[in-house]
């Protein structure tokens, strides 16, 4: 079976196999924590997987079998300022956004903990498949602030707003099975093997059809949640003002530091 290496970066790893682009996210030792470098690398592998004929489809998954993306950096994070926040977040929301408006089918293949940054990546993939150990969950009013990625707005659109509101303001986890019971997912496997095999099945059965007509479906689809676009500039908005709060500051600093945040709601 022929297996395509392409491009290498650090912290990703980028293969091809019968038109299937699979995007590992390669950090393990920081739980695939999505920092700015990685973000940037992740802009540039969809470039290439939009340009390249060969191929069909992607799958993103995260390195070892603990988590798909455990976050953002924190310790990078904890250092903007309110200007520097908003535009963290708008890098963040125009990554994604590449994911989402894709015009070839995306899949996370969930294989742990999508916290965060991590849940909101899987958000901006077209469909989901997850391990039963997986975890879910935007935990940011934790730590001060606010999903920053489109969490906001594309949890609103999976599972509407009262649930929405619910898990990011209490910052709660969903388990595999919750997250399959709302919608939020829609497979769920029993294995590491299973998960990438199951992706691959749906994304083999979507190949079978005509790719401009596949392309079109993702746009008119996408199309149904145009008038979020104002959302995602008030998200950035928002996320940056809570970087010119003691909150902010304190939670980034409470969790770096593996203690209770104080807060001071200022």
């Amino acid at each position: 079976m022929l297996v395509k290496e392409r491009t290498k970066y650090k912290n990703l790893n980028l293969s091809t196999e019968e038109g299937i682009c699979t995007v590992t996210i390669m950090r393990a030792s920081k739980h695939n924590a999505v920092n700015t470098e990685t973000m940037e690398e992740l802009r540039q592998a969809m470039f290439e997987v939009i340009r390249d004929n060969e191929i069909k489809s992607v799958i993103i998954t995260g390195e070892g079998s603990k988590a798909f993306v455990a976050g953002a950096d924190i310790a990078e994070l904890s250092h903007l300022d309110e200007l520097g926040a908003k535009r963290y977040s708008q890098n963040g929301q125009d990554v994604y956004a590449m994911v989402e408006n894709c015009p070839k089918p995306v899949i996370a293949a969930i294989n742990g903990y999508a916290l965060g940054g991590g849940c909101e990546l899987a958000l901006a993939c077209h469909m989901r498949v997850a391990v039963e150990n997986a975890k879910f969950g935007l935990p940011e009013v934790r730590l001060g602030t606010i999903p920053g990625f489109g969490g906001t707005q594309r949890l609103t659109q999976s599972i509407g707003k009262a649930k929405t509101l619910e898990l990011i303001m209490t910052g709660d986890m969903l388990s595999a099975r919750e997250a399959y019971d709302l919608g939020l997912i829609n497979h769920l496997v029993s294995s590491q093997e299973e998960l990438m095999r199951k992706s691959r099945e749906i994304l083999k059965k979507i190949a079978s059809s005509g790719p401009v007509a596949i392309a079109m479906v993702i746009k008119s689809v996408n199309q149904v949640y145009s008038t979020f676009e104002a959302g995602y500039m008030k998200e950035a908005t928002y996320f940056g003002q809570t970087a010119n709060t003691f909150d902010f500051h304190e939670g980034m600093k409470a969790f770096l530091e593996k203690r209770e945040a104080q807060f001071k709601g200022k």
